[in-house]
């Protein structure tokens, strides 16, 4: 095999490795904010068509599709800051969701799916 053929199917594999992968930015106020055995929890912006399990408690939480992981201690900080952000009535500017079970937009969830969130703002 030549170098440039070499080159092309390095490009296109590395490429379907990326393209499995996916990210959507989402805004809106808690809606929903629930726990689900086993020590998983969920979210759910009003922007969002279904909850999605970000975090777990009691482990660390890794999904397919990204490196990004989240540790129990920031599991529990965002849940507290969540929880702050439903009662105050606050809206999250940006929220990262990464991951294999990501949708193209944030009204396109299907039930049951996980992602890490990345970065969150208000």
């Amino acid at each position: 095999m030549n170098i440039k053929k070499i080159i092309v199917v390095s490009i296109v594999f590395f490429h379907s490795l990326v393209a499995v992968a996916g990210t959507v930015v989402c805004s809106g106020k808690v809606e929903v904010l629930a726990y689900h055995a086993n020590d998983k929890l969920m979210i759910k912006l009003d922007s969002m068509n279904h909850n999605v399990f970000f975090c777990s408690p009691d482990s660390k939480w890794s999904v397919l599709g990204t490196s990004h992981t989240t540790s129990p201690n920031t599991c529990k900080t965002m849940y507290s800051t969540f929880l702050a952000a439903k009662i105050s009535g606050k809206t999250i500017k940006d929220m990262y969701f990464d991951g294999d079970d990501v949708p193209s937009s944030c009204n396109k969830w299907e039930a049951w799916k996980k992602a890490n969130i990345r970065y969150y703002s208000f």
